[in-house]
């Protein structure tokens, strides 16, 4: 019988890294191991929790029930091992080789990563940043297993559940391209508002969906000609086109270096977003998500500034 006392840590990091990737090749090439080496600690999990945990298919290996619901506490024991170890392990930026992984929507990524990227060089250039979009309603659970680092982002539903700071505060805008017989003024009326075409990014962002809100309180359903999933495309659309576009302000002043777009105000008020730093209490004390943290603020809150 297997206890707690004879319990091999590395077959808990085999299960991890087979939930994780879905294969055994993938599996051993993340922990360096052959594919005999990662079958044989499978078939001594299977054993010691009396269930296949993942079954072969034509997609990958499958976790099944039982594998699905080790996965979390697994996760998490695994993580208080890591942060046991490096408890007491000095975190030196210009050396580590630590990968922190932050949540973000695209926007957001045009707008932290550009100086983000170039702080890092300077002062961490082995550290490694990974970003992916998180669900809203998958994030708290990634920071406090320690799949996620940050979210950064209008998050108010976070705050109650995890630790956050203020990086700056935000409004929308509208933009399109400069031309002949665009109004003077600098905000738009509803009626020239409307009497635009638009752009509809369908963000993930909860201020998007309030900006929505905002339209259709005040009664206004301004014509969509296109729909896209991200912001990313939208300087090319709107270079080509007399297309008009919603969009945060900072993002609208970003697309808008070359001055080629007119950028105006909304025709009804629109209440300003806080765009929040998060991260889950549990690494509140860990040197390197300090360091981290410390370092996004400092460097976005000033560059939140500059827009």
């Amino acid at each position: 019988m297997t206890t707690f006392n004879n319990m091999d840590l590395n077959l808990l990091r085999v299960f991890q890294a087979i939930s994780d990737e879905r294969s055994l090749t993938l599996a051993g090439d993340r922990l360096h191991l052959s594919q005999p080496a990662v079958s044989y600690a499978l078939r001594r999990l299977r054993t010691i929790f009396n269930d296949p945990l993942f079954i072969r298919t034509k997609t990958g290996m499958q976790p099944t029930p039982a594998a699905l619901e080790l996965a979390k506490p697994i996760t998490r024991a695994l993580q208080a091992v890591q942060d046991a170890l490096s408890y007491a392990e000095q975190f030196v930026p210009a050396l580590s080789t630590r990968t922190f992984t932050l949540s973000m929507t695209d926007a957001a990524e045009m707008f932290f990563l550009p100086p983000l990227c170039e702080y890092m060089r300077a002062h961490a250039p082995l550290a490694r940043i990974h970003v992916e979009q998180v669900r809203k309603s998958a994030i708290e659970e990634s920071l406090r297993t320690g799949q996620l680092d940050f979210a950064i982002g209008n998050l108010p539903l976070l705050k109650s559940m995890t630790r956050h700071t203020l990086l700056f505060r935000e409004t929308y805008v509208c933009l399109t391209r400069r031309r002949p017989g665009l109004p003077a003024g600098p905000a738009l009326g509803v009626e020239e508002f409307l009497g635009l075409s638009h752009v509809q990014v369908q963000s993930a962002e909860s201020s998007h969906h309030q900006l929505e809100e905002v339209f259709r309180a005040n009664g206004i359903d301004r014509p969509i000609a296109l729909d896209i999933p991200h912001f990313s495309v939208l300087p090319s659309i709107l270079a080509r086109s007399d297309l008009a576009v919603t969009l945060p302000y900072r993002i609208a002043r970003l697309f808008n270096a070359q001055e080629q777009f007119s950028l105006y105000g909304l025709p009804v008020a629109i209440p300003e977003v806080e765009v929040t730093l998060h991260w889950h209490q549990d690494f509140e004390g860990d040197a390197g998500n300090r360091w981290m943290r410390q370092a996004i603020v400092d460097l976005l809150q000033e560059y939140g500034r500059q827009g």
